[in-house]
């Protein structure tokens, strides 16, 4: 297995795809795609790497065909409308108001317009400027200047300070459109941690998120990274947060998996020892994780999101088999962590998946013997 991990680590860092691997005594070698013994990730049914989706954790068809119209025609009433008869306090509002703002910062990233040229996501200036009393619209808007402060400047710069700012001010809006709403209050959390605001002041945030939906799993995610050692708080801050949380996690909620979270945000920059994927903390957070996946309703939309974050610590511990079940449910979409960090999301996950695909064979494993 040190040569297994070792083309992985070299790998990683080219962010060149895993070639694909076969079994031999026990081992997991290199080999060339064509030959006939080489483990083969469309022999489960997986996609091709240039076919997954970098734009979502899971499918989510409505949300597609409305981003699809709107992205060709530059008309945001597909949006509008979707937001309009989604849930107001549920998972689904908020992963559908982080990917249309995505959405608009991506397509101004790739076209920010000049003299001849409009500029990308023209659409949510539209929908601002003709429906300015529109909830779903200003958390759209609200989420693409978070997103622009994130992509276009480095954190701690006057740019990336007056985005936020500007962010905050349009999520006051949002919120006084729809005081129900807890969306605008957790896209505020993301601009808290980006300002550093005071714990005093982030506590405050957090109860609003709380009064309106106490058991969001977005909402957790979105905060924990406050608490992170990396950011305002502590490793032990972080931990504290997120067993808490799952401590008092209802029966089929997923917040018994942010202790998982919370691990993968204090994982060292470059760790392959073998030792730290099994160790006690690690593995209690892993056993959390998937009783909640398992003990989850399948149409949750925040269910991929776990599902991904186990792919990354079961390769990484090599329990194989682990991994192929977690991967049947999520392979397709792969906008979720630990891929998004990676410059190309999808090479990373199709790394890992072959990873998973090799060891499950080395150890006898088949198409055949896969059950969901």
């Amino acid at each position: 297995m040190v040569i297994l991990w070792l083309l992985m680590a070299l790998l990683m860092l080219s962010f060149v795809l895993l070639p694909l691997v076969r079994r031999r005594r026990g081992m997991i070698e290199q080999v060339h795609p064509d030959h006939p013994d080489a483990a083969d990730p469309a022999d489960y049914g997986f996609l091709r790497q240039e076919e997954l989706d970098v734009r979502l954790p899971g499918p989510d068809q409505d949300l597609l065909d409305a981003l699809e119209l709107v992205q060709r025609t530059q008309d945001y009433r597909a949006a509008a409308q979707l937001l309009a008869g989604t849930e107001t306090a549920g998972e689904l509002r908020w992963q559908r108001v982080q990917a249309l703002g995505g959405a608009a910062a991506l397509e101004l990233e790739q076209r920010p317009g000049g003299i001849h040229e409009t500029p990308g996501g023209q659409w949510l200036r539209v929908w601002r400027a003709e429906r300015p009393e529109d909830a779903g619209g200003a958390a759209v808007h609200a989420e693409f200047l978070v997103q622009r402060a994130w992509r276009a400047s480095a954190a701690g710069t006057e740019d990336f300070r007056l985005l936020l700012e500007e962010a905050r001010e349009v999520c006051g809006q949002a919120a006084g459109l729809a005081p129900a709403d807890p969306v605008p209050h957790i896209i505020e959390l993301a601009i808290g941690r980006g300002l550093g605001v005071s714990r005093d002041e982030f506590e405050r945030l957090w109860l609003k998120v709380l009064d309106r939906a106490p058991h969001h799993m977005g909402a957790h995610l979105a905060a924990l990274p406050y608490w992170c050692e990396k950011w305002h708080g502590s490793r032990e801050q972080a931990y504290a947060f997120a067993e808490a949380a799952a401590a008092r996690a209802p029966r089929g909620s997923l917040l018994a998996a942010l202790p998982l979270f919370a691990v993968f945000e204090h994982l060292p920059e470059v760790n392959l020892v073998l030792s730290l994927y099994r160790s006690e903390v690690v593995a209690r957070a892993i056993q959390g994780a998937r009783h909640a996946a398992d003990e989850a309703g399948s149409a949750d939309p925040t269910l991929p999101h776990v599902r991904h974050l186990l792919v990354f610590f079961l390769v990484r511990a090599e329990r194989w088999a682990e991994a192929m079940h977690e991967l049947i449910h999520v392979d397709g979409h792969v906008g979720a962590l630990p891929w998004t960090l990676a410059a190309d999301p999808a090479a990373e996950f199709a790394v890992y998946r072959a990873l998973a695909v090799a060891g499950y064979e080395a150890n006898g494993g088949s198409p055949a013997s896969l059950t969901g």
